[in-house]
């Protein structure tokens, strides 16, 4: 996939994966990394969301777009063909 870099071509790919799966890793600060696998389960004009299910329990993370953009947090579309939603 092109590099994408303005905030609208970000949202403008997520707004076509809402509903699919999605690899996430994130900076959780201080030297923590989140890697999860999760659906993404909505879009804003400002932010998304992605919903997790674990075993025990659901849980959603929420970024923003300039965190794609910045590489803060990497998303990777879960399919036949990996995409690579991440800024490059």
């Amino acid at each position: 996939m092109p590099a994408k870099n303005s905030l609208g071509e970000i949202k403008d790919s997520l707004d076509q994966c809402v509903g699919k799966k999605i690899k996430l890793k994130a900076n959780g600060g201080r030297k923590k990394v989140i890697e999860k696998e999760g659906v993404l389960e909505s879009t804003y004009p400002s932010l998304f969301i992605i919903r997790v299910d674990e075993s025990s329990y659901s849980q959603r993370f929420t970024f923003n777009y300039a965190d794609v953009l910045t590489k803060a947090v990497e998303l990777t579309l879960i399919d036949d063909k990996p995409w690579n939603l991440a800024a490059k």
